[in-house]
């Protein structure tokens, strides 16, 4: 899959992971890579702030992007969460195979489309508490 890393179009998001060929419903985009670790270990890295690109498959298999932005899956934004812009939807959905994540499109993706993919209610709602609380890093 061609895929670029560059800004974002969502506000405060940093950068954004976008297509340079069409992409097919149905189709994987790319597979979440990092390193393989467990919730505990995880939950080291929260408190020295070494974290934010996890992805939780089980308590035991975490694959955590923190330390490796070479891999690009990592740069997929989540178009409904907290700095929307209206008419930017997520097109993808991330898919568990096994012991694999992989970003699955949901829809037809045009070329120079940004990849949006759906971090999940849970995943906001824990982020919002955060906030709320003070948590929230700067």
């Amino acid at each position: 899959m061609a895929l670029i890393v560059k800004k974002s179009q969502l506000p405060n998001s940093g950068k954004g992971l976008y297509t340079t060929k069409p992409i097919k419903k149905g189709e994987h985009v790319l597979e979440y890579l990092g390193e393989i670790i467990n919730w505990k270990e995880y939950e080291k890295r929260v408190k020295e702030n070494k974290d934010g690109y996890l992805f939780f498959i089980s308590n035991k298999r975490c694959i955590d992007a923190y330390s490796t932005p070479q891999h690009k899956a990592r740069y997929a934004n989540d178009a409904a969460g907290l700095g929307r812009v209206k008419g930017l939807k997520n097109n993808c959905d991330y898919e568990i195979i096994g012991d694999q994540c992989f970003i699955l499109a949901k829809r037809d993706i045009a070329a120079g489309e940004e990849i949006f993919v759906n971090y999940t209610k849970e995943y906001w709602d824990c982020v919002r508490y955060n906030i709320k609380h003070g948590f929230h890093k700067k």
